[in-house]
């Protein structure tokens, strides 16, 4: 009941408060890097690959997890050329609460299914239920790698950079992340932002999450 009620207070705050200037990114979108012809591809496999997320606000943090449905990493002297990784968003998954206790509903509201009012305020999968990452360009400097990209997410792309480790064992590929940040009002991702919402007080959710991509493909 707590729970119902801290939710209602939230959905009136929104309601009423003025909102701010949308979010906006000055970076440009770049091309996808193409694969040259004499690159090897490499398929993601669903089964082992997907980002790990963490969200906060004021009273705490939910994580979970989104799975990748599709995806291949081109590869040629050793080097990652290109790569597209789809994101079933219809994977999301909460792994800090349990069922029947908050994280059926949760799951619910990130993916929008629960009142059409209320479908936008996450990422609205019925609308939108794929993204996608695309490389760009992948730099090694000083031994440390980045992986650069276009997201898109809610049919909004944007540039994302990455920190990774790239390792391949004969026919197998893998891409691993360190932790980062994204700002999630950049592509649309509005709720509870201090930064577009007035008066939120303490009932507002942080605008950056936290993720960690998995990736693994096999030739």
């Amino acid at each position: 009941m707590k729970k119902i009620i801290l939710s209602l207070v939230v959905v009136t705050t929104l309601s009423l408060t003025s909102c701010k200037k949308e979010a906006e990114s000055t970076e440009p979108v770049e091309a996808a890097a193409e694969a040259s012809a004499d690159a090897n591809t490499f398929k993601v496999d669903a089964t082992k690959s997907s980002i790990e997320w963490v969200g906060t606000k004021p009273a705490g943090k939910h994580n979970g997890t989104i799975s990748l449905s599709a995806g291949e990493l081109s590869l040629n002297n050793g080097k990652v050329e290109s790569g597209k990784f789809t994101i079933d968003m219809n994977s999301i998954t909460v792994l800090d609460l349990k069922a029947g206790d908050g994280k059926e509903d949760l799951e619910g509201h990130l993916k929008g299914l629960g009142k059409e009012e209320d479908a936008d305020h996450f990422f609205n999968t019925k609308k939108f239920p794929e993204g996608t990452f695309e490389i760009t360009s992948v730099e090694t400097v000083d031994a440390k790698t980045t992986v650069n990209g276009n997201l898109t997410l809610k049919g909004i792309t944007k540039p994302v950079s990455f920190p990774a480790s790239i390792a391949v064992d004969g026919n197998n590929l893998t891409l691993s992340s360190e932790s980062f940040k994204i700002n999630r009002t950049l592509w649309g991702v509005n709720y509870a932002s201090k930064s577009i919402f007035d008066n939120l007080k303490d009932k507002f959710v942080d605008d950056e999450i936290e993720l960690k991509v998995t990736v693994t493909a096999t030739k």
